[in-house]
């Protein structure tokens, strides 16, 4: 059996890092980092996966596309935008103004009812950044999905042996990153070929700092 790297392992990386970066005059974020080994990128590998952290600092920005009540529901539960029909239409022939929309947000959501309307006046921007939006029923708790997406970060690669995501800021507590780092580590491992045994090794490190890779790698457990 093999042991994927522990949480404490995992503070004691993070207490390095801190230490290691000099101040900056804006918060820096905390990002993790995964390379992969024996796999066959040539085979298609990818991952594009949505990962809830139990710790959060700063929400993720989540735009919301519907009409009718549940746009008046995204409204009234804060949603980062709200957009309907007409605002799609005026995206389908300003490419300019649509790039930059999409970049705002971290996530999108769509009411099943609009999603073939994303498809098709947003569907060439959103798909390469892997931002195509999750369809939503229409009778689905909206606060619900917003709730979830603020809390999470995308890991994305494709045909690429290394991904990195943002687990945090430096203003949070070790032992809080350590804990969102553990709960991305533990998504992707599940995603792999052949699991634990994929992962070369693990980093983390500020927006401006030097990656620290973890002090102990991946070892066989002995009975």
């Amino acid at each position: 059996m093999f042991v994927m790297i522990t949480e404490a392992q995992l503070t004691e990386v993070v207490k390095k890092v801190k230490s290691e970066t000099k101040q900056r005059k804006f918060t820096q974020a905390v990002e993790l980092i995964i390379n992969f080994k024996d796999i066959d990128v040539k085979k298609g590998f990818a991952l594009n996966e949505i990962v809830q952290l139990p710790k959060t600092s700063s929400p993720a920005t989540v735009c919301v596309m519907a009409t009718g009540e549940m746009s008046l529901k995204a409204k009234k539960a804060n949603a980062d935008a709200v957009i309907g029909t007409e605002e799609l239409d005026k995206f389908a022939t300003n490419k300019r103004e649509a790039r930059k929309f999409i970049n705002k947000y971290d996530f999108f959501l769509a009411d099943t009812k609009v999603m073939p309307l994303v498809g098709k006046t947003l569907g060439q921007f959103l798909g390469p950044r892997g931002k195509m939006p999750t369809p939503v029923p229409f009778d689905a708790p909206i606060e619900s999905f917003l709730q979830r997406f603020r809390s999470s970060v995308k890991v994305r690669t494709r045909a690429s042996l290394s991904i990195a995501c943002k687990i945090g800021n430096e203003t949070m507590e070790d032992a809080d990153l350590a804990i969102n780092a553990h709960a991305v580590i533990s998504a992707i491992e599940k995603k792999l070929p052949n699991g634990e045994k994929n992962i070369k090794k693990i980093m983390i490190k500020t927006t401006m700092g030097k990656p620290v890779k973890q002090v102990q790698e991946v070892k066989k457990k002995h009975a």
